[in-house]
Protein backbone atom coordinates (compact mmCIF):
# COMPACT_ATOMS: atom_id res chain seq x y z
CA UNK A 1 0.00 0.00 0.00
CA UNK A 2 2.35 3.12 -1.38
CA UNK A 3 -0.32 5.95 0.54
CA UNK A 4 -0.06 4.10 3.44
CA UNK A 5 0.24 6.48 6.54
CA UNK A 6 0.76 3.89 9.25
CA UNK A 7 -1.46 1.79 11.33
CA UNK A 8 -4.41 2.26 13.93
CA UNK A 9 -4.49 -0.63 16.86
CA UNK A 10 -7.85 -0.69 18.02
CA UNK A 11 -8.24 -2.65 21.18
CA UNK A 12 -11.99 -3.64 21.70
CA UNK A 13 -12.08 -3.49 25.21
CA UNK A 14 -15.75 -4.62 26.22
CA UNK A 15 -19.41 -4.19 25.73
CA UNK A 16 -21.31 -2.72 28.15
CA UNK A 17 -25.48 -3.61 28.22
CA UNK A 18 -25.85 -4.74 24.89
CA UNK A 19 -29.50 -6.33 23.29
CA UNK A 20 -30.76 -8.88 24.20
CA UNK A 21 -31.13 -10.57 20.56
CA UNK A 22 -31.91 -14.62 21.95
CA UNK A 23 -34.38 -15.92 24.00
CA UNK A 24 -32.63 -14.05 27.48
CA UNK A 25 -29.17 -13.09 25.91
CA UNK A 26 -26.69 -12.47 23.06
CA UNK A 27 -23.67 -14.21 21.54
CA UNK A 28 -21.91 -11.17 20.78
CA UNK A 29 -19.14 -10.22 18.44
CA UNK A 30 -17.39 -6.89 17.17
CA UNK A 31 -17.38 -5.71 13.24
CA UNK A 32 -14.62 -2.90 12.79
CA UNK A 33 -14.69 -1.55 8.67
CA UNK A 34 -12.46 1.32 7.28
CA UNK A 35 -12.58 1.89 3.75
CA UNK A 36 -12.69 -1.80 2.13
CA UNK A 37 -10.83 -3.34 5.28
CA UNK A 38 -12.99 -5.48 7.77
CA UNK A 39 -12.06 -7.43 11.04
CA UNK A 40 -13.88 -8.81 13.67
CA UNK A 41 -13.27 -10.15 17.13
CA UNK A 42 -14.17 -13.17 18.62
CA UNK A 43 -17.78 -14.40 19.80
CA UNK A 44 -18.36 -14.15 23.26
CA UNK A 45 -21.12 -16.67 24.27
CA UNK A 46 -24.62 -16.02 26.47
CA UNK A 47 -23.25 -12.38 27.75
CA UNK A 48 -24.46 -9.12 27.55
CA UNK A 49 -21.26 -7.47 29.04
CA UNK A 50 -18.57 -9.17 26.97
CA UNK A 51 -15.50 -8.51 27.53
CA UNK A 52 -13.52 -8.87 24.36
CA UNK A 53 -9.93 -7.67 24.91
CA UNK A 54 -8.93 -8.32 21.63
CA UNK A 55 -6.82 -5.70 19.00
CA UNK A 56 -7.32 -5.40 15.77
CA UNK A 57 -5.27 -3.06 13.32
CA UNK A 58 -6.16 -1.21 10.43
CA UNK A 59 -4.01 -0.11 7.34
CA UNK A 60 -4.71 3.68 7.25
CA UNK A 61 -4.16 5.78 3.94
CA UNK A 62 -6.97 8.37 3.95
CA UNK A 63 -7.19 9.83 7.98
CA UNK A 64 -10.65 11.62 6.68
CA UNK A 65 -12.39 7.74 6.57
CA UNK A 66 -14.93 6.93 8.86
CA UNK A 67 -13.98 3.61 11.30
CA UNK A 68 -17.79 1.82 11.66
CA UNK A 69 -18.11 -0.35 14.38
CA UNK A 70 -21.02 -2.93 14.34
CA UNK A 71 -21.90 -5.21 17.01
CA UNK A 72 -23.79 -8.43 15.82
CA UNK A 73 -25.49 -11.41 17.96
CA UNK A 74 -24.25 -14.94 16.50
CA UNK A 75 -27.00 -17.47 15.16
CA UNK A 76 -26.80 -20.73 14.08
CA UNK A 77 -29.20 -21.87 12.08
CA UNK A 78 -30.14 -18.28 10.56
CA UNK A 79 -28.53 -14.96 9.90
CA UNK A 80 -26.83 -13.38 12.73
CA UNK A 81 -28.95 -10.10 14.06
CA UNK A 82 -27.44 -6.61 14.19
CA UNK A 83 -27.01 -5.40 17.45
CA UNK A 84 -25.97 -1.75 16.83
CA UNK A 85 -23.74 0.41 15.21
CA UNK A 86 -21.61 3.32 15.93
CA UNK A 87 -19.13 5.64 13.42
CA UNK A 88 -16.04 7.54 15.02
CA UNK A 89 -13.40 9.87 12.95
CA UNK A 90 -9.70 9.81 13.95
CA UNK A 91 -8.81 13.59 12.70
CA UNK A 92 -8.46 14.83 16.18
CA UNK A 93 -6.76 11.51 17.33
CA UNK A 94 -4.30 12.45 14.09
CA UNK A 95 -4.27 16.47 14.85
CA UNK A 96 -2.39 14.82 18.29
CA UNK A 97 0.06 12.91 16.83
CA UNK A 98 1.59 15.57 14.74
CA UNK A 99 2.16 17.24 17.62
CA UNK A 100 5.24 14.79 17.72
CA UNK A 101 4.78 14.69 21.32
CA UNK A 102 8.05 13.46 23.48
CA UNK A 103 8.35 13.07 26.82
CA UNK A 104 5.22 13.91 29.27
CA UNK A 105 4.77 12.71 32.13
CA UNK A 106 2.11 9.22 32.17
CA UNK A 107 -1.37 10.40 31.92
CA UNK A 108 -1.28 14.25 30.39
CA UNK A 109 -4.23 14.76 28.72
CA UNK A 110 -3.71 16.28 25.23
CA UNK A 111 -6.98 17.07 23.70
CA UNK A 112 -10.64 16.06 24.56
CA UNK A 113 -13.24 15.39 22.28
CA UNK A 114 -16.97 15.91 23.36
CA UNK A 115 -20.17 13.77 22.87
CA UNK A 116 -21.97 15.28 20.21
CA UNK A 117 -25.02 15.08 18.20
CA UNK A 118 -22.24 14.27 15.04
CA UNK A 119 -20.48 11.60 16.72
CA UNK A 120 -21.56 8.56 18.72
CA UNK A 121 -19.83 9.24 21.69
CA UNK A 122 -21.56 8.33 25.09
CA UNK A 123 -19.08 10.17 27.16
CA UNK A 124 -16.16 12.68 26.54
CA UNK A 125 -12.99 11.01 24.89
CA UNK A 126 -9.72 11.90 26.38
CA UNK A 127 -6.35 11.89 24.20
CA UNK A 128 -3.65 11.04 26.45
CA UNK A 129 -0.15 10.45 26.64
CA UNK A 130 0.31 6.81 27.76
CA UNK A 131 3.44 5.09 28.37
CA UNK A 132 5.60 7.02 26.12
CA UNK A 133 2.37 6.81 23.19
CA UNK A 134 -0.78 9.20 22.24
CA UNK A 135 -3.74 6.93 23.01
CA UNK A 136 -7.65 7.77 23.00
CA UNK A 137 -9.92 5.91 25.29
CA UNK A 138 -13.44 5.60 23.44
CA UNK A 139 -16.96 5.20 24.71
CA UNK A 140 -19.49 4.56 21.97
CA UNK A 141 -23.07 4.43 22.60
CA UNK A 142 -24.37 1.89 19.70
CA UNK A 143 -27.38 3.49 17.72
CA UNK A 144 -30.01 1.86 16.09
CA UNK A 145 -30.67 -0.50 18.97
CA UNK A 146 -32.53 -0.26 22.12
CA UNK A 147 -29.15 -0.20 24.17
CA UNK A 148 -25.78 -0.57 24.59
CA UNK A 149 -22.31 0.97 24.54
CA UNK A 150 -18.73 -0.91 23.27
CA UNK A 151 -15.74 0.35 25.08
CA UNK A 152 -12.53 1.04 23.16
CA UNK A 153 -8.85 2.35 22.60
CA UNK A 154 -6.86 3.81 19.95
CA UNK A 155 -3.25 3.86 19.33
CA UNK A 156 -1.11 5.00 16.15
CA UNK A 157 1.78 2.42 14.87
CA UNK A 158 4.30 3.80 13.25
CA UNK A 159 5.33 1.85 10.14
CA UNK A 160 8.83 2.87 8.81
CA UNK A 161 8.50 2.76 4.88
CA UNK A 162 5.42 4.55 5.33
CA UNK A 163 4.73 7.98 3.95
CA UNK A 164 3.90 8.94 7.82
CA UNK A 165 1.57 11.58 9.08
Amino acid sequence: MENLMGLLRIHIQRGVNLAVRDMRSSDPYVVVKMGKQKLKTRVVKRNLNPEWDERLTLSVADANLPIMVCVYDKDTFSFDDKMGDAEFEIGSFIKALKMRLEGLADGTIIARVQPSRGNCLAEESCIIWSKGKLVQNMVLRLRNVECGEIELQLQWIDVPSSRGL
